[in-house]
């Protein structure tokens, strides 16, 4: 225990160590250091050994007491099976394959348990060889340790002298470190200074080919600026026979107010751009140009004064036409009135105008309200009832602006035998007035008829016409 309470001390003293007797004094700490750490392993090994002795044994107890049980248990089993062998023949084969079970589990066990004593065994001698080596270990080890403290009483006696070097080498790092201190605080100053410089210098070059744009600009505007010279003093000499100095000495022209010299120029040359290259020919074209635009002048002249007698004519063909509507309608209407009450006594129909203040666009609407019935719309009529309304409704204009002759393709066909009877009668009416051509299969409108006329083929031959006088067909 003496010896383990100088190695803080011992730690402390390697800090500060420098030159001869600071390396002596380190190759002694680490022998001292290394010998308890071979002290402390060989301590822990010894621990460690005994704690697996102890359990070696204990383990060997519990299996030769676990052997023991077995035996035990074995020879219990076997009395019972003596037992039930002489009691129960009747199941002999099935207690027999269980004592042959019972017997093979048992040699397992019984191997498994000589296995692991042999097992424990081999390690119970390797541990007590262990101990042995351990013991012979320790007995090196307290040799090494009695060698240590000798030289640890050695450094006690030196430690004076390293706290002395200790306090100096600590004085002289403070220095050293102020003075890093200071040599850091000059560099970052340098350092930033450098960047300045840096900045400055980008700066300049930065300016400097500003500078060197700007005189390449300078350059290429003087060189555009003697071309343009050269090409001004050309054109002087070549359209206007006069040399640069007699121009310069001319008196210039009179300019508006408020306008230099150099936005007159720039006007007349954009008026110039705007006029395009002279054309020789010009007077030749705008002579053609002008005749053109006179015939035009005519033309549209002609046109306008067509188009405004156009206009009056298609207002006298409107007026004419909604004259002609007004009236057609008015009749039409009164006649549709009187042939919807003759076809359907009692009922009321009408004729309605959907935009009655514009004629020519207009519609017409028809509400039929037979007798019995309170509906107007034809889409709520039966098949016979809407009939007999068109055929109203075409009677009246038949009525309204009569024709010689009227021609009808099976329009009496959805009708019942009231309407119908009711139809033969406005045909028989208006028969007196016109000639009516039906197409029919009606038998009844075929009676009314004065003539029929069919169409017949006999097999393998051509389609003949038939005509038939209602007197013949009577005879």
């Amino acid at each position: 225990m003496g010896g383990r309470g100088v190695y803080p001390f011992a730690a402390k003293l390697r800090i500060g160590a420098s030159g001869v007797t600071a390396a002596a004094l380190e190759e002694a700490q680490r022998r001292a250091e290394r010998a308890a750490d071979a002290l402390k392993r060989a301590e822990t090994d010894l621990a460690t050994a005994r704690t697996r002795v102890s359990q070696t044994r204990d383990a060997h107890a519990s299996a030769l007491t676990l052997l023991e049980r077995h035996r035990a248990q074995a020879s219990a089993n076997n009395g019972q099976l003596s037992t039930a062998y002489d009691t129960l023949r009747s199941v002999q084969a099935e207690l027999q394959g269980l004592l042959s079970v019972l017997r093979n589990d048992l040699e397992v066990k019984t191997a498994g348990l000589q296995e692991r004593r042999t097992f424990l065994q081999s390690r119970l001698t390797d541990v007590e060889t262990r101990l042995n080596a351990d013991v012979e270990a320790r007995n090196a080890a307290a040799e090494r340790r009695t060698k240590i403290e000798q030289g640890l009483t050695a450094l006690v006696r030196l430690s004076a002298q390293v706290e002395k070097h200790s306090a100096a080498l600590d004085a002289r790092q403070n220095e050293l470190q102020e003075a890093r201190r200071r040599q850091s605080d000059e560099v970052r100053a340098i350092s930033q200074r450098l960047d300045e410089a840096r900045k400055e210098r980008n700066a300049s070059e930065t300016a400097l080919e500003e500078r060197r744009e700007r005189n390449r600009r300078v350059e290429v505007e003087e060189a555009e600026v003697r071309m343009r010279l050269e090409a001004t003093i050309e054109a002087l000499r070549r359209d206007h026979s006069v040399e640069p100095k007699v121009a310069v000495d001319s008196p210039l022209p009179e300019l508006p107010e408020n306008t230099s010299p150099i936005s007159k120029v720039r006007e007349l040359e954009r008026e110039l751009r705007l006029m395009g290259p002279i054309n020789p020919l010009a007077l030749e074209e705008f002579d053609e140009l002008q005749k053109r635009h006179t015939f035009l002048e005519e033309q549209l002249e002609d046109v306008k004064n067509t188009r405004r007698e156009l206009i009056k004519v298609i207002k006298q063909v409107d007026m004419e036409i909604q004259s002609t509507f007004a009236s057609a309608y008015s009749d039409v209407r009164d006649n549709f009135e009187k042939l919807f009450g003759s076809l359907f006594p009692g009922g009321q129909g009408k004729l309605i105008l959907t935009a009655p203040d514009d004629l020519l666009n207009t519609g017409i609407e028809v509400e039929a309200k037979p007798s019995g019935k309170n509906v107007k719309k034809l889409s709520l009529l039966s098949g016979g009832e809407r009939s007999l309304t068109a055929l109203a409704f075409l009677f009246a204009v038949f009525r309204s602006r009569p024709s010689p002759f009227y021609v009808m393709d099976e329009v009496e066909a959805a009708l019942d035998d009231v309407n119908l009877h009711r139809f033969l009668t406005l045909v028989d009416e208006f028969r007196k007035d016109a000639q009516l051509l039906i197409v029919s299969h009606q038998k009844r409108t075929m009676e009314a008829g004065d003539c029929l006329l069919g169409v017949t083929m006999q097999p393998g031959g051509s389609s003949r016409v038939i005509v038939e006088r209602a007197a013949q067909a009577s005879a």
